[in-house]
């Protein structure tokens, strides 16, 4: 049975509305009929104050609640309240969806009143709906009005209504005259006032059919800085990506301030602390302390276009002393800009992307802490935070650059070698205007030569040697070129220690498996993309990790990748059309894991049975044998590539298949298929180059005189 089929099973035994039409309500009784099952959905910010505000609907009496994920945020407390007074905590996201802006919610609590969910497909352009919400904090407001039209919004299917809607409504369920809720409301129009959107309730029921549960405990650390690494203080809402830290809403101290501490003793004076920081505005401020001792510290940051040190000698607005103002032409507004502070005995010296720009003798106090400051209601980005004896940067060589530049097929591998090549490249695209276009496309392709090389060097080697989270974050690279890589191999690294921290040392693969499960699926929340499973982010593995979930085969590499680290032999298992793991003990049959289905525990039976269904065919026993390393990444090239082609992104599907042939050079299906989409693009000597190769290396799969016939027609243009 396929997972559709399955789905609809358990959907169609879900509190949903009968084939009998109910008989209509006025606006007064749907009001009384929905009001006891409403509830106001408030989240705490870092400082325990409540700050998000919206509203939820129960589906169900034993305490699970539909809401927005926007509602409910990322990596915050919730709690709920309803109209008779009483408070909940909520216990756990029952699931979530951010794509579709779904999420369901519960509550420890019993007898509630759940509402009915209609069938959205059944709405009629016209018909009479009434909306429930807290708009503006308004609790409880009921507003009528009538469905405009059924619509595809940003790739979802949305209801437009011609309806007032404000903030708080968000979350609040969208019925119909009979009482059923149809939709759940998520948008309101920038474009005028009398008009808004509601996510389907068929859009709801697969998350209620499939839950994916993360506990409280779990879902406040999705996003948290590691305290390990930071610690915050005064306020504002400081996250954290493996590489980056961002932050956002005031801090409570004078002038909006807060600042986020390193927790790394920085070395003996003299030594220098870097990072890059990108505004959301150029009136606010953010950027690096240091010298943190007993609640003083130095600041660098810009501000205003411009770039100010500053020293604070306490908490109020009376102790601390700007100390240079300084204007600067090499502040890049609204992009990245590298602070770096060399901290002496003598004194600091701050650099602007390399550039001296402040030099000051005031030393209050010698030694302390660095990390980072953010002022006012500034949102800010922060990536490549270092601390060391030396980080200018190393120049390159730009004639180098220049020099490779030369003629009609530069060497990718040699510039590649070049680290400041994309730079030098991109700055000669800005000078020459009528070059910008063919510049910025080699400058991918830089980057991606770059990536290839590093991809064939990770996969090099004996297979038990091979870096699977290195190579597979390798894949997110190519997309994101500035995808800090080594940030999230050391994540794992943190993750796979705490998975283990209570293991005795002696402990058998049964116990380090129970315990690694606790940790991913319970601890961490991990789970199978359901809502939106062809998305290119379930196949990018920085991602998976920060979202924590993904495809079954991206699922599985983490998971390997964990259990190898404490010790157990977990290996691949490619059925078609889903992947699996198996345990490989020294001794015995071990059980096949499918980590999409939070960690089920299979026989070869099931194995076969469950990947019978998902690929529509009787499976055998060949597939069963573990996939080598080369063969994972390789399969997961295809994923992106079939979202490509489902997108018709032609650059994306061509970067994959760039990839592809990189690892499977005589892959004459890749080849055949790269060499038409260098002709789509007017690439016509790459395409050439592709057909010479197919037919030196002749197959069956293609046909040699069709080839040839294609070599003369481009000969001849």
């Amino acid at each position: 049975m396929s997972r559709l089929a399955i789905t609809f099973l358990i959907v169609s035994f879900l509190p949903f509305s009968s084939a009998e039409e109910p008989k209509a309500k006025t606006v007064e009784e749907l009001a009384e009929q929905v009001k006891p099952s409403l509830c106001v959905v408030t989240t705490k910010g870092r400082e325990a104050n409540r700050e998000g505000l919206g509203t939820g609907f129960v589906i169900s009496a034993d305490g699970l609640i539909a809401t927005n994920a926007h509602v409910i945020g990322e990596g915050r407390p919730i709690a709920v309240e309803f109209a008779d007074g009483r408070k909940f905590d909520v216990v756990s996201v029952h699931a979530h969806d951010q794509k579709r802006d779904l999420a369901i919610i519960k509550i420890d609590a019993k007898g509630l009143k759940p509402l009915v969910l209609g069938d959205s497909e059944k709405l009629k352009d016209g018909q009479a709906i009434v909306v429930f919400g807290n708009p503006k904090g308004l609790k409880y407001s009921v507003v009528s009005g009538v469905v405009s039209a059924t619509r595809e919004v940003e790739g979802r299917k949305m209801i437009q209504l011609a309806i007032a809607v404000e903030p708080g409504n968000s979350g609040g369920p969208l019925v119909d005259m009979q009482g059923r809720v149809q939709g759940v409301i998520t948008l309101k129009s920038l474009v005028t006032e009398n008009l808004a959107f509601a996510g389907t309730v068929n859009d709801l029921k697969p998350l209620l059919a499939k839950p994916t549960p993360v506990p409280m405990d779990a879902w406040v650390t999705i996003g948290a800085i590691d305290p390990d690494e930071w610690k915050s203080e005064m306020g504002a809402r400081w996250t954290q990506r493996a590489g980056r830290v961002r932050v956002e809403s005031a801090g409570t101290g004078f002038g909006g301030r807060s600042i986020c501490i390193n927790q790394r003793k920085p070395p003996a004076v003299p030594y220098e602390v870097t990072v890059a920081v990108k505004l959301n505005d150029e009136a606010g401020a953010a950027g690096l302390i240091f010298r943190h001792a007993e609640g003083k510290h130095y600041g660098f940051y810009p501000t205003g276009g411009k770039l100010r040190l500053t020293r604070f000698d306490g908490a109020d607005v009376y102790s601390w002393k700007i100390l240079h103002d300084a204007a600067t032409p090499f502040y890049k507004q609204g992009d990245w800009n590298t602070l770096r502070v060399r901290v002496e005995k003598t004194g600091n010296k701050c650099y602007l992307n390399d550039q001296l720009v402040i030099e000051s003798d005031d030393v209050g106090w010698v030694d302390g802490q660095v990390g980072l400051a953010k002022f006012r209601d500034t949102k800010a980005e922060f990536k490549n935070f270092r601390v060391g004896v030396n980080l200018a940067a190393t120049p390159g060589d730009a004639k180098a650059v220049l020099k490779l530049l030369e003629g009609s097929s530069p060497d990718l591998s040699k510039l590649a070698k070049e680290t400041n090549s994309t730079d030098v490249i991109r700055s000669r695209a800005a000078e020459l205007e009528k070059q910008v276009a063919k510049l910025k496309e080699l400058a991918s392709r830089v980057h991606q030569q770059r990536v290839f090389d590093e991809l064939i060097k990770t996969l090099a080697g004996a297979e038990e040697k091979i870096d699977l989270i290195h190579a597979a974050l390798l894949l997110a690279k190519l997309d994101n070129e500035e995808l800090d890589v080594q940030a999230y191999r050391d994540d794992v690294e943190r993750m796979a220690k705490k998975a283990a921290a209570d293991l005795p040392k002696d402990a058998k693969d049964e116990a380090k498996l129970k315990a690694l499960n606790a940790f991913f699926f319970e601890k961490r929340g991990y789970h199978g993309s359901r809502g939106d499973y062809y998305n290119r982010s379930n196949s990018y593995l920085n991602e998976v990790i920060d979202d924590r979930e993904g495809l079954p085969i991206t699922l599985c590499v983490l998971y390997m990748d964990l259990a190898r680290r404490m010790g157990v032999s977990v290996v691949g298992i490619g059925l078609p059309g889903h992947f699996v793991s198996r345990h490989m003990p020294k001794e015995g049959e071990g059980k096949f894991i499918d980590v999409y289905d939070r960690g089920e525990q299979l026989t070869a039976e099931q194995a076969k049975k469950k990947a019978s269904e998902y690929a529509g065919r009787a499976i055998g026993d060949e597939f069963l044998k573990p996939v080598v390393k080369r063969a994972i990444i390789t399969r997961m090239l295809h994923n992106l590539l079939r979202v490509a082609q489902g997108e018709k992104d032609v650059d994306a599907g061509l970067r994959y298949l760039n990839a592809l042939l990189t690892l499977q050079p005589d892959d004459a299906e890749n080849r055949v298929m790269r060499a038409g989409i260098y002709l789509s693009k007017g690439m016509k000597a790459d395409a050439l180059k592709d057909v010479d190769f197919l037919i030196e290396h002749p197959t069956d799969s293609v046909d040699i005189r069709e080839l040839r016939r294609l070599k003369k027609q481009l000969e001849d243009q």
